[in-house]
């Protein structure tokens, strides 16, 4: 048979539990028609090349990403970081940036809440500072702000105004007045990527390029993009461009995309939606198929969805949806074939997710076929952890974020937040792995900026190491003094590799033509000078493909 590309003395790692290693591959038409030892090849010829005994692993999959988001922050405002502390310094800081720094398209600015010191910021505050053009700060997770009055005049919000999801997502109030504090994202990015819908065509499609170059150069070949919660139409519009460019051949990453919801009122809604794009974006390389809704928020601003209550306030956070509308949206998206990817970051959360899955198991029986992620997983409770491969719940981690997602001696603020028990238990996807159930890995970034944090080799050594050393491939800020505990939910690199390859594919349902390197498949795979299977753990991030093939073209 005649192959377009043969390749010989390679150490492969297939990603295939049938053929886990091999030596030798043929490709032809884009896929894989051969995988197996060197003896196998007689039957095959054409140009054969010799790669001394490189390494060889699949493309990689990033399983929860924003792409079309960080898009908007790419033309944003980069701001300016706050890194004095107390509301009186902070307020000055502002105010002196403001007076030596005139400008008439408004100001933006970078804050961790910690160092306001338990104090609030509210508009009064900055229209003191600011009353004649429009300033914002935005909280370091992304997930609430502060602005002034000129902003929320802009964007029609005042006292009367509707939460988007109150208790979730909502126009901070005291005696009734909105304060300027905004919480979480159906309420926030909508404020934060105001001027995407403004960008033109050529500015998208070269943030885009941005992108899909460091795809290529890092051999990222599949995504799901986690879309944009309260923007769903500028989500839509990179999506267009995405697909302009697969049908122009110039997008060598498979995307699937999805349509955000974030509360139960918006299903009807979005399930019209999201088939409506099922089928408006339907390339080789760009797809949409899955209903994303975020069920909670984050633990610093406790909004993440606890079991029990935190430590250092009397709240347990809420959810989007309760348990038994999450069964009825389970049975409408069984009906039309579609999936579900669900942000899960306290363990209420994915509790109510797997309470709803459970219910809808049992009413549909062996019918039921909707693929169900719950990502991020940072706290789960001991009476789920074997519930995930008994319902069948896919759980996807970031595991850059396994070394405290600060920098650093991050068991310190989880512990004030959490108490000692839940901080000493966080980001358990050893456990997981262990029950069954299948657990994949993403980057979750949100903002291009040099790329750093989106690596799949900086989630490979911190999932591995639990820890951002020096050695580390990442920005200072997020470097430790130490490994986060526990150490027992360290991965090896097989694990890794696993849940960046065919688990990843499982999860998005492709893994019929991707994620693991098996004749018949897509030909998307990687060549390293160093053999990653024996590879220093600590520095392990600085590792980069030589040779990156998608389809069975190189690309890099």
């Amino acid at each position: 048979m005649r192959a377009d590309r043969i390749i010989r003395n390679a150490k492969i790692f297939t990603a295939d539990k049938n053929y886990p290693q091999a030596s030798a591959l043929a490709m032809k038409d884009g896929k894989f028609v051969y995988v197996g030892d060197e003896a196998g090849l007689s039957d095959y010829e054409g140009e054969v090349t010799d790669l001394g005994g490189k390494f060889i692993m699949p493309g990689i999959i990033d399983s929860h990403v924003h792409v079309t988001m960080g898009v908007g922050f790419d033309y944003a405002d980069p701001g300016v970081w706050i890194t004095c502390s107390g509301k009186k310094e902070i307020l000055d800081f502002i105010a002196d940036y403001v007076r030596n720094n005139p400008r008439s398209d408004g100001y933006f600015f970078g804050l961790e809440t910690k160092r306001l010191n338990g104090a609030k910021i509210v508009k009064e505050d900055l229209d003191a500072i600011c009353p004649d053009n429009e300033l914002l700060i935005v909280e370091a997770e992304g997930h609430s702000i502060w602005v002034n009055s000129r902003l929320l005049q802009r964007h029609g919000i005042t006292d009367d105004t509707p939460d988007p999801v109150p208790g979730l997502s909502y126009y901070v109030r005291q005696d009734g007045h909105v304060t300027g504090n905004i919480f979480e994202g159906a309420a926030e990015i909508p404020i934060l990527l105001d001027k995407g819908m403004s960008l033109t065509d050529e500015q998208v499609d070269a943030s885009l390029q941005r992108w899909i170059q460091f795809c290529v150069e890092n051999g990222v070949s599949v995504v799901f993009d986690a879309g944009i919660p309260g923007h769903n139409v500028f989500n839509e519009r990179v999506y267009g461009r995405l697909r302009e460019m697969d049908r122009q051949g110039k997008l060598p990453v498979y995307v699937e995309g999805c349509y955000v919801i974030s509360s139960a009122r918006e299903v009807e809604e979005g399930l019209r939606e999201l088939k409506r794009l099922r089928n408006e974006f339907d390339t080789e390389h760009m797809k949409v198929n899955t209903l994303k809704i975020f069920v909670d928020g984050t633990l610093k601003l406790h909004t993440g969805a606890m079991v029990e209550p935190y430590a250092d306030v009397p709240k347990t956070g809420i959810t989007a949806l309760n348990k038994e509308e999450f069964a009825e949206l389970l049975k409408k998206l069984n009906e039309e074939e579609l999936d579900l990817h669900l942000h899960t970051v306290g363990d209420a959360a994915s509790r109510v997710v797997l309470d709803g899955v459970e219910m809808a198991r049992k009413e549909l029986g062996d019918s039921f076929r909707v693929k169900v992620t719950a990502a991020h997983l940072w706290v789960q409770h001991d009476d789920d952890m074997d519930r995930f491969v008994k319902l069948g719940v896919i759980a996807n981690f970031t595991p850059a974020w396994h070394s405290g997602n600060i920098g650093g001696k991050p068991i310190e603020l989880w512990q004030i937040l959490l108490g000692e028990k839940r901080a000493s238990n966080m980001y358990r996807c050893k456990t997981l792995w262990d029950t069954g159930a299948l657990v994949s890995w993403s980057s979750d970034d949100i903002s291009y900026g040099d790329f750093k944090t989106w690596s799949p080799y900086l989630g490979m050594e911190v999932g591995m190491t639990r820890m951002t050393s020096e050695k580390t491939k990442a920005p200072d800020h997020n470097k430790t003094v130490e490994p986060f505990v526990p150490l027992s939910e360290k991965m090896s690199i097989e694990e890794m590799i696993l849940g960046y390859t065919i688990n990843g594919a499982k999860q998005l349902g492709i893994e019929n033509a991707k994620g693991s390197i098996a004749a018949g498949k897509d030909a998307d795979f990687l060549v390293f000078d160093k053999d990653l299977l024996t590879a220093e753990q600590e520095g392990f991030s600085h590792n980069m493909p030589q040779d990156v093939y998608f389809g069975g073209k190189k690309v890099n």
